[in-house]
C-alpha cells in the first residue's frame, strides 16, 4: 500500500525508513464507495488525500446550480482544499469518489507534528505545492491561450486514463466548455484520423 507512496515522497527527498515509518503511522487508510463525499461546501477541509486507487474529483457549483470540476484525482495523486485545510476555514468546494477509492488520509495536526518530527518533510510538500501550483498555472494560461480542440488534446496527454473512467460531461466541465462542443471537437479529431 504504501509502495508508490513512498517512490512518491523519496522523489522529493530521501528518507529512510524508519522516517517512513513514521509518516505511514500518521496516516489513516480508508476505502470508500463511489459518490462518497469526502468534502462539502461549508465545512473545513480536514485532510490531504493520497489516491492509492480510484478516482476523485473536486468541483464547486456554480450560480446557476451547474458543477464546475476543478480537478481529477487518480492513483499517485493528492486532494484536497489547500486553502480550507491549511487555514482551517470553511471550503467553498466538493470533493466527491467517481469510482471505488482507497485513500491515504493525513490530518492537519498530524501533519503539523510529523513536520516537527520529521522537517525534511516539510520540503517534501513544499516541493509537491510548488508542482501543483505550476500546473494551476499551466492550466490557466491554457484556458485563456489555446482553443477549445488545443485544451482537449492537451487533456488527453496530459491524463491519458482519465477519459475512459469519468463521463464526457464531466471532461467537459473541467475544460470549461459544453458537452455539445466537445462532442464536435472528438468528432472533428475522429474525422482527422
Amino acid at each position: 500500500m504504501f509502495e508508490e507512496l513512498d517512490n512518491h515522497i523519496t522523489r522529493c527527498a530521501p528518507m529512510s525508513s524508519s522516517e517512513l515509518g513514521v509518516f505511514h503511522s500518521r496516516l489513516k487508510s480508508k476505502i470508500l464507495k463511489k459518490k462518497t463525499l469526502l468534502l462539502q461546501q461549508g465545512e473545513i477541509c480536514k485532510f490531504e488525500a493520497y489516491i492509492v486507487k480510484g478516482c476523485v474529483k473536486k468541483y464547486y457549483i456554480d450560480p446557476d446550480g451547474e458543477e464546475v470540476i476543478l480537478q481529477f484525482a487518480v492513483e499517485d495523486w493528492w486532494i484536497s482544499d489547500i486553502g480550507s485545510f491549511s487555514e482551517q476555514k470553511p471550503s467553498n468546494l466538493f470533493i466527491e469518489t467517481l469510482e471505488d477509492t482507497e485513500v491515504l488520509m493525513i490530518d492537519f495536526e498530524s501533519k503539523q507534528r510529523l513536520f516537527a518530527e520529521i522537517p525534511k518533510l516539510e520540503r517534501v510538500f513544499r516541493i509537491m505545492m510548488q508542482r501543483a501550483y505550476s500546473v494551476l498555472e499551466g492550466r490557466f494560461y491554457a484556458t485563456v491561450a489555446h482553443s477549445a480542440e488545443a485544451l482537449y488534446l492537451e487533456f488527453l496527454e496530459k491524463y491519458p486514463t482519465i477519459p475512459q473512467r469519468v463521463p464526457q460531461q464531466q471532461i467537459a466541465s473541467y475544460l470549461g466548455i459544453t458537452p455539445e462542443s466537445l462532442s464536435r471537437i472528438k468528432s472533428k479529431l475522429l474525422k482527422k484520423d
